[in-house]
């Protein structure tokens, strides 16, 4: 899931990925939004948000929604960055170092977010986009693209796309090549909605602590991982 690259990815893969990380992309939102009234998964309110101080002259809220989009952005950039250097040193750690990095900002973040919440909101805003910007870089390269988590728009724009040409592309192997990636998509937004209504009546009961079911769940994903590796490994040595 997390350790299959280029040939050797197939869909199971991709389909495991997606599961995992839209189902925490999901609950990151909500609880994002609770918490601060951010949007902490994607940057295109944001982005409208800046341009409407801008025109407002209003340069200083200007400035601070742009921080917002940079965090994103920083984000993704540090994932790939580690990615790079990963793959060139210790290949085997190429996608763990940069999902348990995200793992601990949410978990840092649901462990003193209370008191951040009243204290330094922003910071809350920050981590979390920078955390799902490290997660939409960290998929976008391991599936080659197949894959995005952290928003919706593109993926509903690929699946109008992709239904619309079923209606032209009569042979059986196109067919079943778009059948499958829009089955891929529809499991991503069903469950990025299943990880934002968990989300949504955890932070009912735990409040920003609910960030750490999301932290958790990617740790397991990385355990699974490390597990399934192991057990073929020894079948291949029997």
């Amino acid at each position: 899931m997390f350790s299959h690259k280029g040939k050797t990815r197939t869909e199971k893969h991709n389909l495991g990925i997606a599961s995992l990380l839209s189902f925490v992309a999901g609950l990151v939102n909500v609880v994002g939004f609770f918490s601060v009234q951010k949007l902490t998964t994607n940057v295109t309110g944001h982005f409208a948000y800046f341009v409407d101080e801008a025109f407002k002259q209003d340069f200083r809220s200007a400035f601070h929604v742009a921080l917002y989009i940079f965090f994103f952005f920083l984000g993704a950039f540090i994932s790939n960055f580690m990615v790079e250097i990963y793959s060139r040193r210790r290949e085997n750690l190429i996608y763990v170092v940069p999902t348990i990095t995200e793992a601990v900002i949410l978990a840092g973040i649901g462990v003193t977010g209370t008191y951040l919440i009243s204290e330094n909101p922003d910071l809350i805003a920050f981590s979390l986009l920078f955390a799902m910007g490290m997660q939409n870089s960290l998929v976008t390269s391991i599936s080659n693209a197949v894959v995005r988590t952290t928003h919706l728009t593109g993926l509903f724009t690929d699946m109008g796309i992709e239904f619309s040409q079923l209606f032209f592309y009569k042979d059986q192997a196109h067919k079943k090549k778009l059948i499958k990636s829009i089955k891929l998509r529809l499991i991503i937004i069903w469950l990025f909605f299943a990880g934002g209504v968990s989300g949504g009546i955890l932070y009912t009961h735990f409040g920003i602590r609910t960030l750490l079911f999301g932290s958790l769940i990617l740790l397991l994903g990385l355990l699974y991982d490390f597990v399934k590796i192991r057990i073929l490994l020894l079948r291949r040595k029997l």
